[in-house]
């Protein structure tokens, strides 16, 4: 039997030692924890590897990455209106709307300024940005085919009761020009397939209001506006942008507008 070992081997053997657990590989860690858990009774541990490993329920969806639309190519005029918005948040947090006459599109934002969609849309016959003076309280038989204009400008938009009970997208009510579905009351007009062929020339139909397809109107315009409202930019065809839209011009420099809620009322969609 050997004897106990001298001072000095022994100061070494537990330098040694000491070295040795420094250097441990990973599995003599995990042994010794495993011996801590094994004390502890493996509550802990088992707790928190069942954090970790926890896999998805059977049947769990998954929901898929948001990937923003890609604007569509625009005119000079309306490229220059959407950038205007965005920069100066002119919409004052609320979704909005660029209708360009002359290309008869509709494009669709919402409140952050996320593009959602474009749509053709159905105009004034009228060529003319401004709409006559009093043609509001006129009725339809009355109104020439010079005064069915849709005006250009800014609009604070909300829906109301139009004639007939039937909701609409208010855009100037005093004039009654709105957004609503397209209208297929006068089968001879033809306004559903005005609206998908592919040229816009034939888009000039209504008496002033903006027509766009049932199902862009209730699934994708509708939700967006029918909260709080919106705001409705139409560019103009006779006057020039500046004269409709000054501000345009000193696009980094403008703040958002203050944005009033107007109520919704009764009238003629057109």
């Amino acid at each position: 039997m050997r004897g106990p070992l001298p001072v000095r081997y022994r100061a070494a053997a537990l330098a040694g030692l000491a070295l040795a657990l420094v250097a441990a590989p990973v599995p003599l860690a995990a042994a010794a924890g495993a011996k801590v858990a094994a004390k502890t009774g493996g509550k802990a541990g088992g707790k928190a590897a069942g954090k970790t490993r926890a896999k998805p329920r059977r049947g769990a969806a998954v929901a898929a990455p948001v990937v923003p639309l890609a604007l569509p190519l625009l005119s000079p005029a309306a490229d220059q209106i959407v950038a205007w918005v965005a920069a100066a948040k002119d919409n004052a947090g609320l979704p909005y709307a660029v209708i360009d006459k002359q290309a008869a599109s509709l494009l669709l934002f919402d409140a952050k300024g996320a593009y959602v969609g474009q749509t053709p849309v159905l105009l004034g016959v009228g060529i003319g940005d401004d709409s006559s003076p009093g043609v509001g309280a006129k009725d339809l038989a009355e109104i020439g085919p010079a005064e069915r204009t849709t005006p250009a400008g800014r609009f604070v938009t909300r829906f109301g009761r139009a004639f007939g009970r039937q909701s609409v997208l208010w855009v100037d009510y005093a004039n009654s020009v709105a957004i609503h579905a397209v209208i297929t009351t006068h089968k001879k007009e033809r306004r559903v397939e005005r609206l998908v062929s592919p040229s816009p020339e034939d888009n000039r139909i209504s008496f002033g209001c903006i027509n766009v397809g049932s199902k862009f109107y209730t699934g994708q315009l509708s939700p967006l506006f029918r909260r709080k409202g919106g705001v409705v930019y139409i560019l103009p065809e006779s006057r020039t942008l500046d004269d409709v839209f000054p501000r345009a011009r000193l696009l980094p420099y403008l703040k958002p507008t203050p944005v009033a809620a107007t109520p919704g009322a009764e009238s003629e969609p057109t």
